[in-house]
C-alpha cells in the first residue's frame, strides 16, 4: 500500500486553548437588538440565542461529549489529495453488509450517533443477527475533521468517486449507500455509478413534479407543490447565499461562534418535527447538547466558509444526469424540507423497491427518528444481501 493510501486512527482531541478562545469570544458577542415579532419567523429570537450562547459557555462540558463521540473508532486517509475523515463500525457478525452513510449541511456525523452501534450490532438493540452492516460515516470534504479543497472540483460527483474509493480501500468491493440532504445527492450518485453500490437508501428522495402534476396535480402533488413555494419564499436564502458567496459568509462564521450557532440552529428549528401543543421549537426534536456537538463540528475546524462551498460547487446539479437503476429505498419523512410524491421521483429512481410513509419526523432522520431509520434501512437491504 502506497502512503497516499494509509488508513490512519484518528481520535478527536480539541486543545483548552481553543475552549478558552471560544468562552472568550462568546462572552464578547455584541448582539442585535431583539426580533420584532414574537416567533421565530425572523429568524433564531434574542432571547434564546443568548440562553442557549449562555449554556453553551457555561454549562456545556465539551471534554466529555468528545469522549462520546470518540466511543466510534475514526481514521482519516488521503484521496484524490485530499484528507477524509471517517467513522469505521465493523460489525462482529460474519454476514454484515457495508453499509455507506453520509450526512448534509447543516449536520454533521453526530447525527448519525443513534444508528451506529443498532445498525452494527443489531442484536444488541432489538434486531437479528443478520441485519447487520459494517457502518462507515464519512465527514464531507470541507465539513468536520475532513480537509478543505483547496481548488475547485469537488461537487457532487467528484465525492461520490472519492466514497467508491474509500469503501474498496476498506476492502469493500459490494455495498449499500444511504443519506439524506447532500448525502442524498451523493447517495444518488453512487447509486447511478453502480458497481460495487448494489442499493441506496435515502430519507430526502430528488425528484421533479412531471407535467400532470402541474397540469392536474392530486392532493399530494398540490402539498408538494405549496411545500416547495414556501421553500423559494421563506427558506432558501441560506442556500442562495452559500451557492454564490461562500467566502463572504465564512468570515462572519468563523469569526463568530453565536453566528456559527444561529446559523445552524435556525434550520435545526425550521427542518425538524418540533411543533408540540402548537408550539416550535428546535429542542421539542433534539437534545441540546447534541445540537451543540454538531454546531461545535462546525466551529472548532472553522469551516463556516469550507462546508458552505458544496453549494457553490454542486447546487444546481443535485439530481445530477441519467436515471438510478439500481435498487432504491425511501424513507418518506411528513416534515422534511420538500415533499416529493412518488410520481416525482419514479423517473430518476427507474427501480424503487420500498417506498415508506414515515409517520413521523423531519430532515434529520438518523438524529430525529432513530429506530424508525433503521428499522427502514434494514427492511430495505434484507433481500439485497446476497450477491
Amino acid at each position: 500500500m502506497n502512503d497516499s493510501a494509509t488508513i490512519r486512527p484518528f481520535r478527536i482531541a480539541v486543545p483548552e486553548a481553543e475552549l478558552a478562545d471560544l468562552r472568550r469570544r462568546l462572552a464578547a458577542t455584541r448582539w442585535p437588538e431583539p426580533e420584532t415579532v414574537d416567533d421565530w419567523s425572523q429568524g433564531v429570537p434574542l432571547a434564546y440565542a443568548q440562553d442557549l450562547a449562555r449554556y453553551w459557555a457555561d454549562d456545556y462540558d465539551w471534554p466529555a461529549r468528545e469522549t462520546a463521540l470518540n466511543r466510534f473508532p475514526q481514521y482519516l486517509t488521503e484521496i484524490d489529495g485530499l484528507d477524509i475523515h471517517f467513522i469505521h463500525r465493523p460489525s462482529a457478525e460474519p454476514g454484515a453488509l457495508p453499509l455507506l452513510i453520509t450526512h448534509g449541511w447543516p449536520g454533521s456525523v453526530a447525527e448519525f450517533r443513534h444508528v451506529v452501534e443498532p445498525l452494527a450490532d443489531p442484536v444488541a438493540h432489538g434486531g437479528r443477527a443478520e441485519d447487520a452492516f459494517h457502518v462507515v460515516c464519512p465527514s464531507l470534504p470541507g465539513y468536520g475533521f475532513s480537509g478543505k479543497p483547496a481548488a475547485a472540483g469537488w461537487g457532487v460527483e467528484r465525492i461520490a468517486a472519492a466514497w467508491d474509493t474509500l469503501m474498496a480501500r476498506l476492502g469493500y468491493d459490494r455495498y449499500g449507500a444511504q443519506g439524506g440532504d447532500w448525502g442524498a445527492a451523493v447517495t444518488t450518485a453512487l447509486g447511478r455509478r453502480g458497481g460495487a453500490c448494489i442499493g441506496i437508501h435515502t430519507n430526502m428522495p430528488l425528484g421533479r413534479p412531471d407535467e400532470r402534476a402541474k397540469t392536474a396535480p392530486s392532493a399530494a402533488d398540490q402539498a408538494a407543490l405549496a411545500a416547495a413555494k414556501h421553500y423559494r419564499d421563506w427558506d432558501s436564502g441560506y442556500s442562495k447565499q452559500q451557492a454564490t458567496r461562500p467566502q463572504t459568509l465564512g468570515y462572519s462564521l468563523v469569526d463568530s461562534p453565536v453566528g456559527q450557532m444561529a446559523w445552524i440552529v435556525e434550520k435545526l428549528w425550521a427542518w425538524t418535527d418540533c411543533a408540540r401543543d402548537g408550539v416550535r421549537h428546535p429542542e421539542n426534536a433534539l437534545d441540546r447538547d447534541e445540537m451543540l456537538d454538531n454546531v461545535m463540528l462546525y466551529w472548532l475546524t472553522r469551516a463556516g466558509a469550507s462546508s458552505a462551498r458544496l453549494y457553490w460547487e454542486s447546487f444546481g446539479g443535485m439530481a445530477g444526469d441519467g436515471p438510478v437503476t439500481v435498487p432504491a429505498g425511501i424513507a418518506a419523512f411528513p416534515k422534511e424540507i420538500l415533499s416529493r410524491p412518488r410520481s416525482w421521483c419514479e423517473g430518476l429512481y427507474t427501480n424503487i423497491t420500498r417506498w415508506t410513509e414515515m409517520p413521523a419526523g423531519g430532515h434529520f432522520a438518523a438524529w430525529e427518528q432513530p429506530a424508525a431509520l433503521v428499522a427502514d434501512i434494514r427492511a430495505f437491504f434484507a433481500p439485497l444481501r446476497q450477491g
